[in-house]
């Protein structure tokens, strides 16, 4: 079955709920290790997708003034 593309909000809630885990010391080593690793995948996508958002919106106020 194909992966559903991960929206923004699902990435930061995910975050979130990696964090709380991590804070709370619920993750062994082995896992703990796995875990930063995705939360680095994570906010590299949120960056990525900031970054996209704002261009697009940059195009579209750019093209409304002329």
């Amino acid at each position: 079955m194909p992966k559903k593309k991960l929206s923004y909000n699902e990435a930061i809630t995910e975050i979130e709920e990696i964090l709380e885990r991590m804070e709370s010391d619920e993750l062994d080593v082995d896992e703990l290790s796995e875990k930063v690793k995705r939360v680095s995948e994570l906010v590299t996508y949120c960056r990525n997708k900031l970054k996209t958002t704002e261009e697009e919106v940059e195009k579209v106020l750019k093209e409304m003034e002329e």
